[in-house]
């Protein structure tokens, strides 16, 4: 059976378990969805496949209040557009967090979420999404090391 004859469901897992790109040798960048051929360099171009950092900055984005059937359950939600660190634009949903929380700009990190699930029981799809990154242990842990480097440094001023 050729790949047209298998459903394009579990033709694009791999894409959608992993946030898969391509890169151009030639010209130096990103693209998402992975191409087999450079849109800029055309057949001059040398892709590889590339997996991204999922990490980036929100773009642009709009707040759905009345979705489809499918959707409905999670108005309002929020779909942006995400600009990865490494340079593509990816499509996606934005979660955990309030919609007027959101704003262009917003660092986020890709996570993994439902997608969605077919009526009557059928295939339940999963891939990525994009919530808003947490640096809290960041700050946290800057604080602990400059507390135990001042520790240190007064230890070896009295010793």
């Amino acid at each position: 059976m050729g790949v047209s004859g298998v459903p394009r469901h579990w033709r694009s897992l791999r894409e959608r378990y992993r946030l898969l790109g391509t890169y151009c040798e030639n010209c130096e960048t990103s693209f998402f969805p992975p191409r087999k051929i450079c849109p800029k360099c055309r057949r001059r171009g040398r892709t590889k496949e590339v997996e991204f950092s999922g990490r980036g900055r929100v773009f642009s984005y709009t707040v759905i209040h009345v979705g489809s059937k499918t959707f409905e359950e999670y108005a309002p939600y929020v779909i942006g557009l995400i600009e990865l660190e490494e340079g593509p634009r990816v499509l996606s949903q934005i979660v955990d967090c309030k919609p007027e929380d959101v704003h262009i700009g917003m660092k986020v990190e890709a996570c993994f979420r439902k997608l969605f699930e077919q009526d009557d029981g059928g295939i339940i799809s999963y891939g990525f999404k994009f919530r808003p990154v947490d640096d809290s242990w960041v700050e946290y842990y800057r604080r602990l090391l400059a507390e135990k480097e001042a520790g240190a440094a007064q230890t070896q001023s009295t010793g």
